[in-house]
């Protein structure tokens, strides 16, 4: 059932769970937006709660990272609208059970489930440890499943509400040593494409962001076994191609528009698409990489 794509590359459609909150901002006269963002601290996620805190939304920012959380709130403070923050481990039911808890007490509900939280990943398939595929999956597709889970109801019960799954170019275009974080964003584009007809009856709507590489911390949470992996990815993670300001704003515009896919990246929209129109070009293409990356890594290991 595929559409073609708008030029930005979506597809139009109508530490425990001990509770910690701080506070900042103006309260709005007119009834704003009421936002969740998981991984809100830091990054993509502090870009959107930035750019909806312009508009006066209401912004609750869940994260594990409470002193990145403190720089946040100092920095945004002066912004329109409400910024609020939890601590929220999306490893635990009942951390987001806590921030359910208080949006209902406080906000009277959600509008917008922002699920952000994600984590890194490389390793050739032969040297990966268990243990990490079992981290990498437990955040970044259990937490957008728990995410789901508990706020689901409260949208079904609303009538409506909107849930942003922040995936990856990655779950499109498998990259070789990406393996468990490709797996992992593949995965949550398809439950996202489920959650988009299961929950549309509802009233619910649901976007996925595909982004490419851009300026942010994700290599700070990478485990591999890889040598010089970390700095690999460190280097293409400072493509200039977008700001996550930028695909901030284009999140938030994606929201607006009830869009379900996005892929903010020019580059990576050209990818995709030779992927799909051009496949012996793309093949050709991701093989003589694999060589090089291949090349990279044994040359590391003798050093």
């Amino acid at each position: 059932m595929d559409k073609t794509p708008d030029a930005d590359g979506s597809t139009p459609d109508a530490q425990s769970t001990t509770e910690t909150t701080m506070t900042t901002g103006h309260t709005m006269s007119q009834t704003p937006q009421r936002i969740l963002i998981t991984g809100g601290a830091s990054g993509l996620g502090r870009a959107m709660a930035e750019a909806w805190l312009r508009d006066g939304a209401r912004v609750l920012i869940g994260d594990v990272n409470q002193e990145r959380a403190a720089e946040t709130l100092a920095a945004l403070k002066d912004l329109p609208g409400e910024l609020q923050f939890q601590y929220l481990d999306v490893r635990d039911a009942a951390s987001f059970n806590n921030a359910r808890e208080w949006l209902e007490q406080n906000w009277g509900g959600l509008d917008v489930l922002v699920n952000n939280a994600g984590v890194a990943g490389a390793a050739r398939i032969d040297r990966g440890d268990m243990a990490d595929w079992d981290w990498i999956f437990d955040i970044n597709v259990k937490g957008v499943v728990r995410g789901c889970k508990v706020f689901v109801p409260m949208m079904k019960r609303q009538g409506h509400g909107h849930i942003v799954n922040i995936a990856s170019l990655a779950g499109l275009l498998h990259a070789p040593v990406m393996g468990s974080y490709n797996v992992t964003k593949a995965g949550v584009i398809s439950l996202s494409e489920t959650l988009r007809f299961e929950l549309a009856p509802y009233g619910i709507h649901t976007t996925v962001v595909c982004p490419g590489f851009f300026r942010t911390n994700l290599h700070e949470s990478m485990r591999t076994p890889e040598p010089g992996m970390i700095e690999t990815v460190d280097k293409l993670l400072s493509s200039d191609e977008l700001t996550a300001d930028q695909i901030a704003e284009m999140i938030k515009k994606a929201v607006a528009k009830q869009q379900f896919f996005l892929l903010p990246h020019k580059s990576g929209r050209r990818a995709y698409w030779m992927k799909r129109f051009l496949p012996f070009v793309f093949n050709r293409v991701m093989l003589k990489g694999a060589e090089r990356l291949q090349g990279k890594l044994e040359k590391a290991e003798k050093a």
